[in-house]
């Protein structure tokens, strides 16, 4: 792990990818042809890679952001929204003239969801030179690993990886190939069990410990379960129930607070104390509409204690002074 550093390239974590605008209709199933349905609710957030880059900060990491944007009117909105952010650096965040945003338009209905997306071709990004030390930074694997991402780990960069929908249904095993150069791996059960050809998140996430030094594997409501392979340790953690409003980015808020606790806070929380924070920070995103402004911070999070009174002992958060 690198140290943080004040330096103008230095932080806890870096996100980089694609930042979407998010267009989010709530309580509305997908219309049938020629149909119209109408909203109960509707937002306009910053998407994609956004939703981590803002969690973590949110959480208190010193986070950036390395992205670009069009200079379209979406695109002039979202970048103002996170330049807004207080923790998260954008000045790696890039406007493209003449490029358009890409957008996604999202339906959340009574548990499903509908998407549509518009996304123009771009080359890759590229980390500029200037980049100082990094603490961690969260990468997909789906894809081979730009160059980067090596360099970055041979300087003490924790490489976090993960993955997402395989719309080709091939699953194909040469992404547990790609987890030997990453140091925690975090995926859904379903993207662990089909990877890992396993009937279950346990099983699932006991196989990829095989590849990685720490698998992580989230089960929604059923909570999450870990496997630390250099201390042979497997931990289980319950989730915390509530009223989903909108489950869109749920797991990229996951990710992200437990990449800050672990590697920006570093206060020494264990393993299972990590995930009790990062699965509350991601139940209470839930209860709002979109991935990056219903990214909790700590004092959402104790206000949602003090309100509801979750079971558990949750005296680690009320002893924090995290940030506000």
């Amino acid at each position: 792990m690198a140290d943080r550093t004040d330096s103008p390239g230095g932080c806890d974590l870096l996100f980089a990818g694609d930042v979407y605008c998010d267009l989010v209709f709530a309580g509305v199933p997908a219309p049938e042809i020629g149909g119209e349905v109408f909203a109960d609710g509707f937002a306009v957030t910053p998407g994609g890679v956004a939703n981590r880059a803002v969690a973590a900060a949110r959480a208190g990491a010193h986070t950036r952001l390395l992205s670009r944007l069009g200079d379209d009117p979406l695109g002039r909105h979202v970048h103002g929204l996170l330049d807004a952010e207080p923790e998260l650096d954008t000045s790696w965040l890039t406007s493209v003239a003449g490029h358009q945003s890409p957008v996604t338009v999202s339906l959340a209905g009574a548990g499903e969801r509908s998407f549509i997306t518009y996304i123009e071709e771009r080359p890759h990004l590229e980390l500029p030179a200037n980049h100082g030390p990094i603490g961690a930074t969260h990468v997909g694997v789906a894809r081979e690993l730009p160059p980067w991402v090596g360099q970055l780990r041979a300087s003490g960069t924790t490489i976090v990886g993960g993955v997402g929908w395989d719309a080709t249904g091939r699953w194909s095993r040469t992404v547990l190939d790609r987890l030997a150069d990453v140091d925690v791996f975090v995926a859904n059960d379903l993207e662990a069990t089909r990877y890992t050809r396993t009937d279950d998140a346990a099983t699932a996430a006991k196989a990829l410990a095989e590849h990685v030094p720490l698998a992580v594997v989230t089960c929604g409501p059923r909570g999450v379960i870990a496997v630390d392979a250099e201390r042979g340790d497997v931990v289980e953690v319950p989730s915390v129930a509530v009223d989903v409003v909108d489950p869109t980015g749920a797991g990229d808020v996951f990710v992200a607070t437990f990449m800050a606790v672990r590697y920006g806070w570093r206060h020494g929380w264990d393993l299972e104390t990590q995930l009790r924070f990062a699965g509350l920070s991601a139940s209470v995103s839930v209860t709002g509409l979109g991935g990056a402004i219903s990214a909790p911070r700590t004092a959402d999070l104790l206000a949602f204690l003090a309100r509801e009174d979750p079971a558990g002992d949750w005296a680690f958060l009320t002893a924090t002074k995290g940030p506000s």
